[in-house]
């Protein structure tokens, strides 16, 4: 007896429960954490990668957005709903299921960076740090405080020389001059942790003026800023994902005669260190500054995406007479 070849639907959904099955693998989660993440019984997710149930939208659209794989499958799923509509039109049957909200995000999410763009700039012996996200409440409550982590660290390659310079060198609040706003609102802020080398502060979505929540389905940017001396930064610029995010630009910006040279890694908690895996662009301004820039719209929820650099020209002022390697490190 022949079996006969599956056809273009059944294989474009094969196709899908692979890349889904490859990308579960490759984040390190079992069915049942995928399925507690993505608000499903564990059966169910069994199901569809066994294929005893067909894929919906709803399920590919949990998928991306707990396992962030860059679109991948998202676009098996696309491809696989579009034979299936183009067939069962075919034979008078309504093509697709009720859509689901463009806005959809799995249950509890919380608060969401639609977009961040994070940018480190040296002018005039330091560095200042500039970081605008545009935010968006798929939570139940409203939001009224938004936490910003500032840590330093001048000698990364030797902790005990990093120590006793940031016991003698601490970092400051007032040295930080933090400005903070929302959709053009000051907000104002309150520390959380203050510690020598360690700031975590409380961006506050209010003023003298009034409040301002984040209610539940609103969508808001915000943009804060602060500076530090060369003395206390380092040579390398990092962003952490701590919550979902859709698009992620992270910039340098040096005086061309410098001459920069920069690149970029990505880490994780269970990954050692890789290249990034798009290249980092470069310009160069008519102001006479080389600004680097790296975008990437698969961030990966608690991973950490670093640029790192080295001069070849002349030395920032206010240098101390020491090697490159040596002037610090940042992370916000």
């Amino acid at each position: 007896m022949t079996t006969s070849d599956p056809s273009p639907v059944q294989r474009a959904s094969e196709t899908f429960v692979a890349e889904f099955a490859r990308w579960r693998v490759e984040r390190g989660m079992s069915k049942k954490q995928l399925a507690a993440a993505m608000g499903f019984d564990a059966s169910y997710v069994s199901h569809v990668e066994a294929g005893r149930h067909r894929p919906t939208e709803d399920f590919a659209r949990r998928a991306e957005a707990i396992l962030q794989s860059g679109g991948q499958v998202w676009q098996r799923y696309k491809e696989y709903d579009e034979l299936r509509a183009t067939a069962r039109s075919r034979v008078g049957v309504p093509g697709r299921d009720p859509p689901v909200p463009d806005q959809w995000l799995p249950p509890g999410t919380g608060l969401v960076v639609e977009k961040e763009t994070a940018r480190l700039s040296y002018v005039d012996g330091k560095y200042r740090c500039t970081v605008r996200r545009a935010l968006y409440n798929a939570g139940t409550e409203p939001i009224t405080r938004y936490l910003v982590r500032i840590s330093v660290d001048r000698y990364p390659d030797d902790p005990a020389r990093s120590n006793r310079h940031h016991h003698d060198h601490p970092l400051s609040l007032e040295e930080l001059s933090l400005v903070a706003s929302c959709a053009g609102e000051p907000m104002e802020w309150r520390a959380k942790t203050d510690r020598d080398t360690l700031k975590e502060l409380w961006l506050l979505f209010e003023n003298a003026q009034g409040r301002f929540p984040l209610y539940p389905g609103q969508r808001t940017t915000i943009a804060y800023s602060w500076h530090i001396g060369i003395d206390k930064w380092g040579n390398w610029f990092e962003r952490a994902i701590r919550l979902p995010t859709r698009a992620l630009t992270v910039e340098v910006e040096f005086p061309a005669r410098m001459r920069p040279v920069v690149w970029g890694v990505q880490t994780s908690l269970s990954a050692e260190e890789v290249p990034l895996r798009t290249p980092i662009t470069q310009e160069l301004s008519e102001d006479g500054r080389a600004v680097f820039s790296w975008h990437t719209e698969a961030a990966t929820l608690h991973d950490y995406y670093r640029l790192e650099w080295r001069f070849r020209g002349n030395r920032p002022e206010g240098a101390v007479e020491e090697s490159d390697d040596d002037w610090t490190q940042l992370s916000a």
